[in-house]
């Protein structure tokens, strides 16, 4: 005896493929067209912000990673930062150059293994310290931001050197856009 084959109750198959033929070929066509359509630009046109309107900007903290990534800016434009903690750990965004990053990930590297009790005071010297926001899971930090001419803005990143998290991956460049007229 064979093992019975199940069968569908009120399907029927076709047994002409001409019929479903049209079908599948203006399917076909479709995924083609949109296909040769292109991708979208990665982040809809950005529009400078100013001191008296500064543009929002979110940045999304969540466990190892930023979003989005690349953040985009321009160069003298004014922002409001929005950084928001997705994640279930402190987390904090460092912009900076990878000077900048570089200082941040030794003084906090430094706090590793500390005895519980009040978090240590972390610091770098001034001419290094970029722009810090610590953000505790579940809240949202606001920073107004003047963001640097050109010169300066060129490799730019943000980072968290909570210990072990920029080891994770967590960081993302920001990225130079363009203004849009």
């Amino acid at each position: 005896m064979g093992v019975p084959v199940p069968t569908l109750v009120g399907v029927r198959v076709s047994s002409r493929p001409f019929l479903w033929f049209p079908a599948v070929v203006i399917a076909a066509t479709l995924v083609v067209v949109g296909c040769e359509a292109g991708l979208p630009p990665p982040t809809p046109p950005v529009r400078a912000g100013t001191s008296a309107a500064p543009r929002e900007v979110n940045i999304v903290l969540k466990d190892w990673v930023f979003l989005p990534d690349p953040v985009d800016v321009i160069p003298g434009e004014t922002v409001v930062l929005h950084v928001v903690n997705g994640g279930l750990e402190v987390h904090e965004a460092v912009i900076g150059d990878q000077r900048v990053q570089d200082a941040w990930e030794a003084a906090e590297a430094a706090t590793a293994g500390a005895p519980p009790g009040p978090t240590p005071i972390v610091s770098v010297p001034p001419g290094v310290a970029g722009i810090r926001i610590v953000a505790a899971s579940g809240r949202r930090v606001d920073f107004v931001w003047a963001v640097p001419g050109a010169d300066v803005a060129g490799g730019l990143l943000v980072g968290c050197h909570v210990p072990g998290h920029w080891a994770k991956g967590m960081r993302a460049a920001i990225r130079i856009a363009a203004p849009t007229a």
